[in-house]
């Protein structure tokens, strides 16, 4: 069973995650941004998302890589949302299953 900690921590992150990319564009509604401008709020999530998998890419934990690889493989595929989303439940379930 996942600890309480575990959870909430899982959820504010990908609060975070959300939030770098909602709040950037609440701020600079009505504004026309450069292209510079632009690249800089639509990667600013994938930073964030980085810096919280980087961890696992050195992990010799299986459920670890799995996990890590599933993720990869959803962020191919999908926003940023979903692919936090399916992220967080596949290290979940497969720490809880794999120990």
């Amino acid at each position: 069973m996942m600890d309480i900690a575990t959870v909430t921590t899982i959820l504010m992150m990908a609060s975070v995650t959300y939030l770098t990319r909602v709040l950037g564009y609440v701020a600079l509604r009505g504004r026309t941004l450069g292209y510079r401008a632009t690249a800089v709020m639509e990667a600013a999530p994938g930073c964030v998302l980085i810096s919280v998998m980087g961890p696992d890419f050195v992990s010799d934990e299986p459920a670890s890589l799995i996990a890590l690889a599933i993720t990869l493989a959803a962020a191919t595929r999908f926003s940023v949302l979903p692919t936090v989303l399916i992220g967080v439940a596949s290290a979940g379930v497969l720490r809880y299953w794999l120990g």
